[in-house]
């Protein structure tokens, strides 16, 4: 059983950062990718940004040189900070994480999710 748990959002106006942590817990043996994602009334989930165990990155255009993943692996935990907000980025935002189960099958991933926080931006 994995639990992926996010917290951080909140009410915030335009211009103004917010950080955002996702942790995930549980019976894990690694976990090769995390993920932060978007998803606004009405629009399809979108990908932000994502951070390999090994400290690669990789960012959505939309959020390029705002936003930055980061992630500490000893706690299986995966942060993003924002900062030049937009009442654009008024979204819910969820994380996830590829996580492998055993260390006797590490070609086998599963993908969790956490229950999304609300990010509101003010104008």
């Amino acid at each position: 059983q994995v639990q992926v748990v996010e917290s951080g959002g909140g009410l915030v106006t335009a211009g103004g950062s917010l950080r955002l942590s996702c942790a995930a817990s549980g019976s894990i043996f690694s976990i090769p990718v995390m993920a932060w994602y978007r998803q606004a009334p009405g629009n399809q989930r979108e990908m932000l940004a994502a951070v390999t165990s090994g400290g690669n990155t990789n960012y959505a255009d939309s959020v390029k040189g705002r936003f930055t993943i980061s992630r500490d692996n000893a706690k299986n935990t995966v942060y993003l900070q924002m900062s030049s907000l937009k009442p654009e980025d008024t979204a819910v935002y969820y994380c996830n994480a590829d996580v492998v189960l055993s260390a006797t099958a590490t070609n086998i991933k599963y993908r969790y999710w956490g229950q999304g926080t609300q990010v509101t931006v003010s104008s």
